[in-house]
């Protein structure tokens, strides 16, 4: 050991052991989705908002010829994916940035536009991952208030100071559903310092049938300081390969190149990634069976008497009573013993709430039964 060291380790006996950076033990994990039941023949996972339809049948040929080379890196430009998604949806490819997961995106997001002393905004029922990478940043979360379980552009707006960097919008929202029309986006983005980033994180976008509604490419498209994120998680089914991708001014997608990991989307998944956004059809079949269901679910749970907030995404969120006995709790109790999981929602604000994603049609109508059952 140094002189120095010494000298550090007598003048601060804490100096025994490693220690984290400021405010990160200050950090509440993220906790996901429980995924068992246990002593449950048969389990519907309906907790973290994956597709019942599962992957495009087309992935499968794209993996077969990854498996057969993996001992060679993937592409750490991640091309293929790139174009693929490009191709469909009219972008031009060097805009595009691909990652481990949107996760991973927002992240380094943060960890290239905030330091200590920063602030980022997101508001009250947004995604948990905002504040955990705020503060891995070593910058300050700032929480804002919504209007009916919907993002306010007002006070979104009225929160902004000389130290915000980055404000983060899901649109739509998980959990609630929610959703902020392109003309109140618009609003927002105009009310923002020109330094300020914008982060429309559009992972439930390919769910929303709604005329008013824009996921963000025009905005991005048209200005420097926003970008729009988006996953393959969700209706592509691919959520146990983590792609996501942002979408991007060219200084923003240059500037997060330069922090993000080499190889940090796997050959696998850029393979599969680009097979399954070109499949067109198995995208409208995962659509039909959301709306359907999406509807016919919202419709029989308010028919038994309890509260859903209008959805827009491939989930709801239901709201129980006060009742003792009939609570939040209760009812998840209830649904997991019979095989039902569906997510508690206490760390986004709703104590007494269960999010449920769209699922098969055998566990939509076994959850309203189920429900039917619980409630007399």
């Amino acid at each position: 050991m140094t002189a120095a060291a010494e000298n550090a380790l007598t003048a601060n006996p804490a100096n025994t052991a490693p220690w984290p950076n400021k405010g990160v033990m200050d950090i509440a994990a993220y906790v996901p989705g429980k995924e068992s039941a246990p002593g449950v023949a048969k389990v519907h996972k309906l907790s973290s908002n994956e597709t019942p339809l599962g992957a495009s049948p087309k992935v499968s040929d794209a993996l077969a010829n990854v498996l057969s080379h993996l001992e060679v890196y993937p592409d750490g430009a991640a091309t293929k994916l790139r174009e693929a998604i490009a191709e469909i949806h009219g972008l031009n490819p060097a805009n595009i940035l691909c990652g481990n997961g949107s996760d991973e995106l927002l992240g380094l997001l943060c960890q290239t536009y905030l330091s200590a002393g920063d602030e980022g905004i997101f508001t009250e029922h947004g995604f948990l991952v905002y504040k955990i990478q705020i503060m891995a940043a070593g910058a300050t979360p700032v929480v804002v208030s919504e209007t009916d379980l919907t993002a306010d552009v007002d006070a979104i707006l009225a929160a902004v100071t000389e130290r915000t960097r980055i404000v983060f919008l899901a649109n739509p929202n998980n959990p609630t559903g929610t959703y902020l029309p392109a003309e109140a986006v618009r609003r927002l983005h105009a009310g923002l310092p020109p330094h300020v980033i914008l982060v429309l994180d559009a992972a439930y976008a390919e769910y929303v049938r709604r005329n008013d509604y824009e996921s963000g490419i025009e905005l991005v498209s048209g200005n420097r300081n926003v970008v729009m994120t988006r996953t393959f998680s969700k209706i592509y089914g691919l959520a146990g390969l983590r792609i996501g991708w942002m979408y991007a001014p060219a200084a923003i997608v240059d500037a997060v190149n330069r922090v993000r990991g080499p190889f940090n989307v796997n050959a696998a998944a850029i393979a599969a990634g680009a097979a399954a956004v070109r499949d067109r059809a198995h995208i409208d079949r995962a659509l039909a069976h959301n709306h359907e269901w999406l509807v016919k679910v919202t419709e029989a749970i308010e028919g038994l008497g309890l509260t859903v907030t209008p959805s827009v995404g491939n989930f709801v969120l239901i709201h129980f009573p006060e009742t003792p006995g009939k609570q939040a709790e209760q009812a998840d109790a209830y649904l997991t013993a019979r095989g039902y999981i569906l997510r508690r929602v206490t760390g986004y604000g709703f104590p007494n709430a269960l999010r449920m994603t769209i699922g098969s049609a055998e566990a939509n109508q076994g959850v309203i039964d189920a429900l039917k059952q619980f409630l007399r």
